[in-house]
């Protein structure tokens, strides 16, 4: 008798009780205070010209909220540890722990030897709204909420790509253009400290990307309209970077950087950070601590010698 083969499970699943999730009621409480202006005050708002990026720190216990003000516009997010640099968002363990796009409840997780959450999404219109909206009393995704997945498999807020950068554009028969997601965000952090070899694979928000049948990356127009958000709160101060990438909208996408056709669907971003005022909606929080590993990955320490004269070598 034939019998159907059983579909591999996810290879990384955790309780729902876990703090891998981000679906606590505290975070349902952070939230809530978009929805009510007396529990956060807008501290800092900026605007992110086409074609170019910005840098900006938001601290713990804040929220930050990126918005497409004037419709469809692909942004290439970097988030690093503002106090450590070397801690920085790990695309392909944050894809592995969550998934390849992500929404509310998922947690932005950072490289070894750290690996924890530097932010939480709370907020994400194309998802259907906040986190305590978008979100059954179990913690999961309500039917019929968000933008879904399109007729060729393709979902929003990508984290199965990376930025755009001047490399691959000449290897692809392009021109030579300073203005790729890579380059917009090595400027942006330059007054931070930081150079090229910190700019990291990104989080490409308000993007829609898939794989098609052949397992090859595909990219689809953002579906973005004018005031969509994308909201996280910051698990520890954390410095970010997000560029408004030279695609546009992602209609009219090609190697050719200075087309005119793909330079037309280029928009502007917006950046948010919000401080909590209401105290009660961060009971229960506090800073996430790395994996308590304290092995040394099977290395010890060699054997001292000693030559009989009573002094122990190096």
């Amino acid at each position: 008798m034939m019998t159907t083969p059983r579909r591999p499970p996810p290879a990384y699943t955790a309780p729902k009780d876990s703090s891998v999730h981000g679906h606590t009621q505290v975070y349902r409480n952070i939230s809530g205070t978009a929805s009510e202006p007396s529990k956060r005050v807008l501290e800092k708002s900026f605007t992110i010209r086409p074609c170019s990026a910005q840098a900006w720190v938001v601290p713990a216990g804040h929220v930050c909220r990126l918005t497409t003000p004037n419709g469809p516009q692909v942004g290439d997010l970097n988030i690093w540890n503002a106090k450590n640099p070397r801690e920085r968002l790990w695309a392909a363990r944050t894809r592995q722990i969550h998934a390849s796009h992500v929404t509310v409840g998922d947690r932005l997780w950072s490289n070894l030897p750290y690996l924890r959450p530097l932010a939480t999404i709370t907020g994400d219109s194309l998802a259907g709204g906040q986190l305590h909206e978008v979100l059954d009393v179990d913690g999961k995704q309500k039917e019929g909420k968000g933008f879904g997945i399109t007729q060729f498999g393709g979902r929003v807020h990508d984290l199965l790509g990376t930025r755009c950068d001047p490399y691959v554009n000449l290897l692809m028969g392009g021109e030579s253009f300073d203005f790729h997601c890579h380059s917009n965000l090595t400027r942006a952090v330059m007054p931070w400290g930081l150079t090229e070899l910190d700019v990291h694979d990104v989080l490409n928000v308000f993007q829609v990307t898939g794989l098609d049948d052949e397992a090859k990356y595909f990219m689809e127009t953002s579906p973005a309209k004018p005031g969509e958000y994308f909201e996280f709160f910051a698990e520890v101060d954390v410095l970010c970077a997000l560029s408004a990438c030279p695609g546009g909208d992602l209609s009219n996408w090609g190697w050719e950087s200075k087309d005119e056709t793909m330079g037309a669907t280029t928009r502007p971003l917006g950046v948010e950070v919000y401080k909590i005022t209401d105290g009660k909606a961060l009971e229960g929080w506090k800073e996430p601590q790395s994996p308590k590993y304290t092995g040394m990955h099977g290395i010890s320490m060699p054997p001292r010698e000693n030559d009989g004269s009573g002094f122990v070598g190096l």
